[in-house]
């Protein structure tokens, strides 16, 4: 099945990063102005676990650290950029904490430890392209989306391979931990997983492996990187819908998260996001996708 709602989102975030992440790989994302509210900080419920938050005035947000205009951090850049790193921001204000400043700790977020993370209270929220999932919101809690986007494949250039069909009973690689895993596998692929999706980059560089696959916004990042050896084909073959990773332990987390994202959305800020990130090219800014309700 082919989704047209999820290729209308990903050609526009495609077609962004393609310009957008040719040259530093977003590590010059200057972000939105988004400040602290100690207003909505203020009419937080007791016995919440975004008052405590608020109360003790700092958090730790996981975000990934290698993925152009999502959530990148280069080797001279003091804090992670992209989108991802934009919506943190627009949460982290609203429980009164200033989102620039040193009461917000960045933790590289890899796949594999993102609902370890979540469950074992290492971090307080995970926005590090973190698709919401029947399996996962057993285990942790997902609120959102606050972006789609859809799965593609990254390949060597002059490789013969132009969809997903060219790859069945093929080797591919992804991230440990993901859904690309499952899709791929899904889709008559041989999937492997790697820690992190730069190994996976420069298996099919070195030509160890076929093909990589991810969502296509983080595919064509790497590809800009490397426009003379790397491209992506085929159209999206699955619907990824990203969302906030909370503990399960603070269901109540679930509603303000929704209730942040949707104000953000409603007023504009969600757009301003987009547009200090994946948006800097000018592109027109996708609509927000609408929200799942939470559980009462």
């Amino acid at each position: 099945m082919r989704f047209t709602r999820t290729r209308a989102t990903l050609v526009c975030a495609s077609l962004l990063l393609t310009l957008a992440a040719c040259g530093d790989a977003g590590s010059d994302d200057e972000g939105s102005d988004v400040s602290a509210d100690t207003d909505a900080a203020s009419e937080l419920e007791d016995g919440t676990r975004m008052k405590e938050i608020a109360d003790d005035g700092k958090i730790v947000i996981g975000v990934k650290y290698d993925q152009p205009g999502l959530g990148f951090k280069g080797a001279t850049d003091d804090v992670p950029s992209g989108f991802d790193v934009e919506i943190a921001k627009i949460l982290v204000s609203k429980l009164g904490i200033d989102p620039e400043s040193d009461n917000v700790e960045w933790k590289e977020t890899i796949s594999d430890n993102r609902e370890p993370f979540l469950k074992s209270g290492e971090v307080d929220l995970v926005l590090a392209s973190y698709s919401i999932t029947d399996e996962r919101r057993a285990e942790v809690g997902q609120a959102g989306p606050y972006f789609l986007t859809g799965q593609q494949v990254l390949v060597k250039k002059d490789s013969g391979i132009s969809s997903v069909d060219d790859l069945k009973g093929k080797e591919v690689c992804s991230v440990t931990g993901s859904t690309s895993i499952d899709n791929a596998e899904a889709e008559g692929m041989k999937p492997r997983g790697f820690d992190t999706y730069s190994e996976c980059r420069d298996q099919v560089l070195d030509g160890a492996i076929d093909a990589m696959t991810t969502d296509g916004s983080i595919l064509l990042g790497y590809a800009a990187l490397n426009p003379d050896d790397l491209e992506v084909v085929g159209e999206p073959f699955s619907e990824e819908r990203i969302g906030v990773g909370y503990s399960p332990e603070s269901p109540e987390m679930c509603q303000w998260i929704t209730d942040t994202l949707q104000e953000s959305m409603d007023n504009g800020d969600w757009a301003k996001a987009f547009e200090a990130t994946l948006g800097k090219s000018g592109a027109e800014t996708p609509e927000p996708p609408q929200m799942d309700p939470c559980k009462s």
